[in-house]
């Protein structure tokens, strides 16, 4: 396993995480959760995402028990708020009293004193960007997080936030996670550009593109029965996001270029994620232990320019309108 910074700050991650959405404590049991972290740890991983939101709290339940075997010093924990966890009006957002509110209870949930990570989920417009801070900045002085951290937060908004926390003395964005993959290269735009100058590490997730980078989607064809597109309880971002039968024959050309390394088009796509210098560590999104074992090729896998030429022609990278 390599490790990587955390952008300009010095805890080291490991380059690839284990992510815990749709997964740990939602489609699998606590038996085969348990099997994956174990091997995850074992594989040399330390760095586990999670949120309050997945699965209502059951996601961070079950991923604490898990990783209650092993030395709490070993494993780098990351979880988030923003996202409704009740009815009230309270109970959402990033204002103070529910960042307050919401970092106790997960921590209950993860069974630990710390979190080494505590993300903002999303923005939140309706919060003003100092009170977020501020609270986040309470935690660290309270010994409840260590760095504070944004996901799906465009690159202004964190030079804003930043901006308001060196004016009042609190600690700065230390860690971003957005959305990246050979589909979506958007953060290539702006927002990797800023966090590099800012010294922020950003954690990928969605590698795969919820699985249309894997080549198992024909065009043409309906989803397999027992992969995630053809579950509808976990394909509702898949569907708006990716689901063209461009997307699928994109798909099918990248599983032969993997084909022509002797890899899998998994591999290559995590690590083609890996190789651009903004990336800290690419979470995966993995439902087995066979499925973590062959993901963690990808951090020993070299791409040839050839094929990094070949990538860039299928998958280019957006344009900005007007620029």
């Amino acid at each position: 396993m390599q490790y990587r910074k955390m952008g300009k700050w010095g805890i080291k991650l490991s380059a690839l995480g284990l992510g815990s959405y749709l997964t740990i404590g939602f489609k699998l049991d606590l038996q085969s959760s348990r099997a994956l972290v174990r091997r995850a740890y074992e594989a040399g991983i330390n760095f586990f995402d999670t949120a309050n939101a997945y699965n209502k709290g059951n996601a961070e339940r079950v991923l604490g028990e898990c990783l209650r075997e092993f030395p709490r010093s070993d494993l780098v924990i990351l979880t988030k708020v923003w996202a409704p966890m009740g009815p009230g009006p309270n109970d959402r957002g990033l204002s103070a009293k529910h960042i307050r509110e919401q970092c106790e209870a997960s921590l209950r949930r993860l069974g630990v004193d710390y979190v080494d990570i505590y993300m903002c989920h999303r923005p939140d417009p309706e919060t003003p960007l100092e009170e977020t801070v501020r609270a986040m900045e309470d935690l660290a002085r309270a010994g409840k997080i260590l760095y504070w951290a944004v996901s799906e937060w465009p690159a202004e908004l964190m030079v804003e936030a930043n901006a308001i926390a060196a004016t009042v003395g609190a600690r700065p964005i230390a860690c971003s996670e957005p959305r990246y993959n050979l589909l979506y290269r958007y953060p290539e735009l702006s927002l990797f550009p800023a966090t590099m100058r800012l010294g922020i590490g950003n954690v990928v997730f969605s590698p795969l593109a919820h699985g249309l980078l894997t080549g198992k989607y024909e065009p043409g064809a309906p989803p397999p029965p027992g992969t995630r597109a053809a579950d509808p309880e976990q394909n509702a971002v898949m569907m708006q996001l990716y689901w063209t039968e461009e997307n699928k024959r994109k798909g099918q050309e990248l599983a032969r270029l993997a084909r022509e390394m002797g890899t899998s088009a998994a591999v290559l796509a995590i690590a083609w994620c890996l190789r651009h210098s903004a990336v800290t560590s690419v979470i995966l999104g993995c439902t087995s232990v066979a499925q973590l074992e062959e993901n963690l090729r990808a951090v020993e896998l070299e791409i040839p320019e050839e094929i990094l030429a070949r990538l860039d022609e299928l998958f280019p990278r957006p344009v900005i309108p007007g620029v």
